[in-house]
């Protein structure tokens, strides 16, 4: 999760470890987090952009909570998100997300906490959206040693979400 002031600048950033859970249990427990340290920077307002599509439905009660392992988190969500004198939740994606979603994947990675994700380059190439889906006969290529890949049956996942091929030797695949 990261909290940031108005103008953008990360304030907080936080990977946490939270050992097997579900997608859902890990964004709600961001969520919360978020909120917390939103609240003991001394925040009065917040504006809360998150990619779990799910979270945010129910957060806006678009979508009732089912599942009795989300009911409690989403309660103490919601009683923290209403404290605040003005709060808003949106959806955003997951491109839109890079940061938190390093942040998440290093703590899963190193299996602790983590409070910064270097900018590299490296994590980046992987964290990309591919620029388009896919289709059939569709063949990507390494520039580096040459290996390729060819599409047989396209992905079903949305096209913002899809990632662009890397090859073993850490090269972003290409089409030619």
């Amino acid at each position: 999760m990261v909290v940031r002031a108005a103008d953008g600048t990360p304030l907080v950033t936080l990977g946490r470890y939270i050992g097997k859970a579900t997608n859902n249990v890990a964004e709600y427990r961001a969520l919360i987090t978020a909120m917390r340290e939103a609240e003991k920077l001394g925040a009065r307002k917040v504006k809360i952009r998150g990619d779990s599509e799910l979270v945010v439905r129910q957060m806006t009660g678009v979508y009732r909570v089912k599942h009795p392992d989300l009911l409690p988190l989403f309660r103490e969500a919601k009683a923290l998100f209403e404290s605040f004198e003005a709060a808003t939740i949106e959806h955003n994606y997951r491109e839109k997300n890079e940061l938190a979603d390093r942040l998440g994947n290093l703590a899963m990675d190193r299996r602790a906490d983590v409070t910064e994700a270097a900018d590299d380059g490296a994590g980046s190439v992987l964290d990309a959206s591919a620029a388009r889906a896919t289709v059939a006969g569709d063949r990507f290529e390494c520039a580096r040693c040459g290996c390729a890949i060819e599409v047989r049956t396209p992905s079903s996942v949305r096209p913002h979400q899809l990632k662009d091929f890397v090859c073993q030797c850490g090269t972003k695949m290409r089409l030619p």
